[in-house]
């Protein structure tokens, strides 16, 4: 049995899952003839209380057209020092938009309103880069899949409101902060100009990610898709997934939840591990105790059967998903209490 905990990007559609996409009608998406995956944008718009929808074959070209459409070259973005604009889509902010960004220093990948004042360049100081939009990303990947409070997210809002500034959700895994939190998806329609949400992470697509967003700012969302290669042909096949995907894998996102709280309290009765960050969703990030090599841990884990990545500076990272089983889950939590 491998147990594979690396991301709940290793996924694979399920039997119900790969029927649909069978059974999808399917059109030139580039002509906008794909009715399937025409009715997913209408139903993730719709979700979200949004004009517009458009599917993308990864959640990074989806954040990377966002800020494209957002910016202007020589801009600046706002976003904490943990973000995956920043540290994990390859630079593409700024070889694709010409931006910098200005890194906050938040708490597990949150800040505050008070630090977004803070970061902001005088609009008329032509030294600095001009400030156009500030970013979050809910879940945080690198917080441990921590979810921002929505009241603070309000109050970024009046912030950006107030300075005319652009405003994107990269919600990669906001479906498990909805679950977490009890919230809905249009809450936050309501308070983000673009949104991106994933679909082959928690909720098993083989591919795919959507960007939603009011008219005016989505004019040209599938022109810039266009220019970084993501127009796609029958494309419903993908899409079909992702329809099959709202409908049966969002409740039970909760059961991923509570097996990384499961890992997490085992973790922290071990005497190789030194802090296991709060867990609020579907990973868990903790660290070992010093003279404790990583490569060391990792591999000795692989031996038995289990995969987990290392994220540096002593810290290791478990992430549970859909093909995370019962039956794997108790071999798993034995097989750390016997380390």
């Amino acid at each position: 049995m491998i147990i594979d905990l690396r991301s709940d990007t290793v996924t694979k559609p399920s039997k119900g899952m790969l029927e649909a996409i069978m059974n999808a009608k399917v059109g030139d998406d580039v002509y906008k003839e794909d009715e399937t995956v025409n009715a997913l944008e209408t139903e993730i718009a719709k979700l979200f209380g949004k004009p517009k929808a458009l599917f993308f074959p990864s959640g990074t070209m989806a954040n990377q057209t966002a800020i494209k459409l957002h910016t202007n070259p020589g801009d600046q973005v706002i976003c904490d020092k943990y973000a995956h604009i920043f540290n994990y889509e390859g630079g593409g902010a700024s070889f694709n938009s010409g931006v910098s960004c200005k890194l906050i220093d938040g708490y597990r990948g949150m800040f505050t309103a008070q630090q977004v004042e803070a970061a902001l360049n005088p609009p008329d100081f032509y030294h600095s880069p001009l400030t156009r939009l500030v970013e979050i990303e809910n879940t945080t990947n690198k917080g441990g899949g921590a979810c921002w409070d929505f009241e603070e997210i309000k109050k970024i809002r009046q912030v950006c409101d107030t300075n005319n500034l652009g405003f994107h959700l990269d919600g990669a895994r906001l479906w498990n902060a909805l679950v977490a939190k009890n919230e809905t998806p249009k809450q936050y329609g309501d308070v983000f100009d673009t949104i991106s949400v994933c679909l082959s992470k928690g909720l098993g697509c083989p591919i795919g990610s959507v960007l939603v967003g009011d008219e005016a700012i989505m004019e040209h969302a599938i022109r810039i898709r266009k220019i970084l290669g993501g127009g796609m042909r029958q494309v419903g096949f993908l899409a079909a997934a992702g329809l099959y995907a709202l409908e049966n894998n969002i409740e039970r996102l909760q059961d991923d939840h509570q097996k990384a709280k499961d890992i997490a309290s085992v973790l922290q009765a071990q005497s190789y591990v030194n802090t296991v960050e709060p867990v609020e969703t579907n990973i868990v990030i903790f660290s070992l105790n010093e003279g404790i090599s990583e490569s060391d841990f990792i591999e000795s884990l692989d031996k038995k059967g289990v995969k987990i990545i290392a994220l540096g500076a002593g810290k290791v990272r478990i992430v549970t998903h859909l093909d995370y089983t019962d039956a794997m889950h108790k071999q798993f939590l034995k097989i750390l209490k016997a380390l």
